[in-house]
């Protein structure tokens, strides 16, 4: 008699899929996908398809994570320095033919129209694992050096196109990746304290620093404007400072409890700029308050603490670099786009994870969440693996 095999449904196939996946990381995730839905229809709803748009990048950057979290860390070692030099070489190219919109050239077209510093995001804190992690066991003052100059490169092309928000975040990330390699703190208490002292010199010399005219020599004009607009945003309250203090109003009038689901004046009356976008935590912070402001910023602090503590269990040098750069890199864009339209930072236009509406930002942040997600995955499965002895 022939043999009969049982043939695996499509659920038998597809569940082993998920076999090591973060559970703690998921339930982050799910909750802080569902408060970005929530604010974009509340924003946006009035706003053509942006909510169906957010729904729809968020469906698309759920399946890259999935399918990211299926590659072993090992694999993306092979993968770091063609992708570093691909995206340099790209940044090369914009600066040679770059595509230029409202004064800034971050797009070249290579059959189709893309921004090569997105992909800095990523490539430039896994070089810099790579380095890492090939020198593990004889790290010396050179091979610091070095990577600072493998961030650097980058960051550099990204601030001449100018692209102050990007710079910062692959800055960021870069050095997340340098300090949890081990820098040593006597490397990083000096810089720590003259940014310390520039930011008060700043402040304190502000009534002449800003005065109109005035030429700062390493940042370019609408870089001071914004600093100087951050300082004091009521020298133009009409102009350069409308953004801050509109942000600031929104988020002051929600009080505690916000004044409801889709009821925010500021934000449908279109005294927000950006509602949906840039300034999307102003919009929200002024229909659910406080109260609904201590619930994101919960799951921007679990998401960071996960990936922390996904870095601290990863068995190779690798795999912990790179769970903390990706850790890293949602702490500085919560950071900094609460920061902007609170007006403690300037206004650099770094979108809030999750909450933003914006395709490529999305894509990006999958892509990180996939890394994370593989790096906890393999160190489940190892400790899965059956243990023989002799």
């Amino acid at each position: 008699m022939p043999a009969e095999f049982d043939k695996p449904n499509i659920l038998q196939r597809i569940l082993p899929m998920f076999r090591g996946f973060d559970p703690i990381l998921l339930l982050v995730i799910a909750w802080l996908a569902g408060i970005g839905l929530l604010a974009m229809y509340s924003a946006g709803y009035d706003h053509g398809t942006r909510f169906v748009d957010h729904g729809r990048n968020m469906l698309l950057a759920a399946a890259i994570l999935f399918v990211v979290a299926q590659i072993p860390p090992q694999k993306f070692m092979m993968v770091a320095v063609p992708l570093y030099a691909l995206g340099v070489a790209l940044l090369v190219a914009v600066l040679l033919f770059g595509i230029t919109k409202k004064g800034a050239t971050r797009w070249v077209n290579v059959g189709v129209v893309i921004q090569p510093s997105e992909i800095l995001k990523i490539a430039a804190p896994l070089m810099l694992a790579w380095w890492f992690h090939r020198r593990e066991g004889a790290l010396r003052a050179m091979d610091f050096l070095i990577a600072f100059v493998l961030l650097a490169l980058p960051v550099a092309l990204i601030m001449k196109q100018p692209d102050l928000g990007t710079s910062l975040l692959v800055l960021a990330a870069g050095l997340s990746v340098i300090f949890f390699a081990g820098l040593p703190w006597k490397l990083v208490v000096p810089p720590v304290v003259l940014a310390v002292v520039g930011i008060t010199w700043l402040i304190w010399n502000e009534p002449w620093l800003c005065v109109d005219g005035q030429s700062w020599y390493l940042l370019h004009d609408y870089q001071r404007t914004r600093v100087c607009t951050l300082l004091d945003p009521m020298r133009d309250p009409l102009g350069r400072g409308f953004h801050i203090i509109q942000g600031m109003i929104a988020i002051g009038s929600g009080g505690v409890w916000g004044k409801g689901f889709m009821a925010g004046t500021q934000t449908h009356l279109e005294f927000i700029p950006e509602r949906t976008t840039d300034f999307i935590f102003a919009a929200y912070s002024e229909e659910f308050g406080l109260l609904g402001n201590l619930a994101l910023i919960v799951g921007f602090l679990l998401l960071v603490w996960r990936g922390l503590a996904i870095a601290a269990k990863s068995q190779t040098l690798f795999g912990r670099l790179m769970a903390c750069a990706v850790a890293m890199i949602f702490f500085t864009y919560a950071f900094v786009n609460m920061g902007m339209v609170s007006g403690i930072l300037p206004v650099v236009g770094v979108p809030l994870p999750f909450i933003s509406y914006g395709g490529t930002a999305m894509v990006t942040l999958g892509l990180a969440l996939g890394v994370l997600m593989s790096v906890a995955r393999s160190q489940r499965q190892s400790l899965a693996e059956p243990k023989h002895t002799l």
